[in-house]
């Protein structure tokens, strides 16, 4: 295992959750660029955002540009979406990995967007 997701759970539309990826002990990743990544159900993981290493340049999905927010901190070893304005469509299981996804995928954290 290389990182650990947590942060999920169940929201109501328009709530906000943050979402945490911690680098998993002797694996860190403060070197390298870090995205976040999500699967709905029945469909294709898809890429939603990204951070350089210097926590600098982020970028979005233009579907959650303006609702979520990502960043690092710990010495860059630990990298947290914010997400807020939450839709039923942001369900998923949530994902991070490297820019290349070259990490192992771990067991992602749910999110479930229902009133």
């Amino acid at each position: 295992v290389h990182v650990v997701e947590s942060g999920g759970g169940l929201v109501q539309p328009g709530g906000s959750l943050q979402l945490a990826c911690r680098a998993a002990s002797g694996f860190p990743f403060s070197n390298r660029d870090m995205s976040w990544y999500r699967r709905a159900p029945g469909k294709e993981r898809e890429w939603i955002a990204s951070i350089d290493q210097f926590n600098t340049r982020p970028d979005y999905k233009e579907s959650v540009s303006g609702r979520f927010t990502i960043s690092r901190v710990d010495g860059g070893n630990t990298v947290y979406l914010q997400m807020s304005r939450l839709k039923p469509e942001d369900t998923a299981m949530y994902y991070c990995n490297d820019v290349f996804m070259t990490l192992n995928w771990a067991q992602g954290t749910q999110v479930v967007v229902a009133s």
